[in-house]
């Protein structure tokens, strides 16, 4: 962290010009911490459609690349306003990783492939409309999102989520090689290089420690690549390339300029995706008013107002609509960005903004979209179970953040064993109403969420 007096002055201030040598570096802080979790859903559902390589390699680098470009244009946005639109608050937008329980859920109904991808577009385009419609009504919605609400949802969400991390630990469950000594050591020592920046560095570093684990974990599989054998053979006795070797022609191929490409995929509205989809954004403005309302309390020491509130969630609608457009997934607030603001307290708005405007910058560079695209899953594996598990204690921080009652004990309990237990397990639901199976899907996420509403509203009040 930088010390100096004309930083004290204004990089706790929100709307305090800055001096650009102080800006960058605390902007590119914040771009580091959300720089992987903005991609990562990108390449687990991309995986999940059978998107990640062959004839679909330069899809895959034009998607990430158009993330990158789109977090960048949304979060400028949410930091300034656009009538309406945006909250002006220090948040970073990027791709949301809580779509990814249902965004599985809807490949492997679809059964992956392009239409797949595109439905789910499709569903945002709807979902992020929605969104917003949402959030100009936020004020007299606001009480059926208590933190008992909120947190339950938060919490279901990493538990959808840490199946996905581990599956990415082994390599990756399509990899012939899945589960390896390999691919396991891999993700390991991925996972023990983030917590030790994150646990014995401090400052930059500190906060920095996925990023940091990432790349220790590219040095790791190139040094690896030098020692061991870099093919196998199956059962069948059939060669292939081990998971973790990195595949360098692909950075080499990709340019290093190009524009981000408007719709580069079909987008297709079919119900099986629109309906959970719908319903996973209810999901998400509750998750955004957390986000809000804990980056005002952490970062600025005052509630948000109705105002900030209801201009962030129409941003984070409209720009889930707008990255749909250009076939990225739905954009969300970063609660690990919530985390390093509460963490340094600093808020400034110029700084947040030159980390916004090197997202974009880094949209408009193929090699680096295609340098991220190689990453092996275990390396991946070993940054998301960290990433997801820390997702169920934020959960677990936001319904402790009030007195636990036998009422708040009641409605986290059962959303968490009949809606998220219900939902992850679908073989149950097989006998139930087709609207039924593709609302709540092989996520446990939007059941949860219903029952956790629905029991906040019927459940009486405690007595004060």
């Amino acid at each position: 962290m930088i010390k100096s007096a004309e930083l004290e002055n204004s990089a706790y201030e929100f709307e305090a010009k800055m001096p650009l040598r102080h800006a960058v570096p605390l902007g590119l802080q914040h771009v580091f911490a959300m720089f992987v979790g903005n991609l990562t859903p990108l390449l687990i559902i991309t995986s999940a459609c059978g998107l990640a390589g062959g004839e679909f390699a330069d899809l895959q680098v034009s998607l990430l690349q158009n993330a990158m470009f789109v977090a960048g244009i949304v979060t400028l946005v949410q930091l300034y306003g656009l009538g309406p639109v945006g909250g002006k608050v220090p948040i970073i937008m990027g791709t949301s990783s809580g779509f990814l329980g249902v965004f599985n859920s809807v490949a492997a109904t679809m059964g992956g492939g392009v239409t797949a991808y595109g439905a789910m577009m499709g569903a945002s385009i709807l979902g992020g409309l929605f969104e917003s419609v949402l959030g100009v009504f936020l004020k007299p919605l606001r009480k059926l999102f208590p933190p008992v609400v909120t947190g339950t949802v938060v919490l279901s969400i990493g538990l959808s989520l840490i199946s996905v991390g581990v599956n990415s630990f082994g390599g990756g469950n399509a990899a012939k090689d899945f589960g390896s000594v390999e691919n396991l050591l891999l993700a390991v020592f991925v996972l023990v290089v983030i917590l030790f920046f994150k646990h014995w560095t401090k400052g930059f570093l500190s906060s920095s420690s996925i990023l940091v684990g990432i790349v220790a974990g590219y040095l790791a599989a190139i040094v690896m690549g030098f020692v061991l054998p870099t093919t196998g053979v199956t059962a069948d006795g059939v060669e292939f390339t081990k998971a973790w070797v990195l595949n360098w022609n692909k950075v080499a191929e990709a340019s290093w300029f190009a524009i981000p490409k408007l719709v580069p995929v079909k987008i297709v509205f079919d119900l099986r995706a629109i309906l959970p989809v719908m319903i996973m954004f209810i999901v998400t403005a509750v998750e955004t008013v957390g986000d809000i309302s804990g980056v005002m309390e952490g970062g600025m020491g005052r509630e948000a107002t109705d105002k900030e509130l209801s201009g962030g969630i129409i941003c984070d609608g409209l720009g889930s609509t707008v990255a749909a457009c250009f076939g990225v997934l739905p954009n969300t607030s970063f609660s690990q960005n919530v985390g390093l603001v509460a963490m340094t307290k600093v808020v400034n708005r110029g700084a947040l903004a030159t980390g916004a405007i090197f997202l974009m910058l880094c949209g408009l560079i193929p090699k680096l979209g295609a340098l991220i695209s190689i990453m092996p899953q275990a390396v991946l594996g070993g940054a998301a179970v960290m990433m997801f598990s820390s997702i169920v204690v934020s959960g677990i921080q936001l319904i402790t953040k009030e007195k636990m009652t036998p009422r708040t004990l009641t409605i986290v309990s059962v959303a968490l064993g009949v809606g998220y237990g219900m939902g992850a397990n679908a073989k149950i639901l097989a006998n139930t109403p087709q609207f039924v199976q593709l609302i709540c899907g092989e996520s446990g996420i939007v059941p949860a969420a219903f029952v956790a509403i629905l029991l906040n509203c019927l459940l009486p009040r405690d007595e004060k």
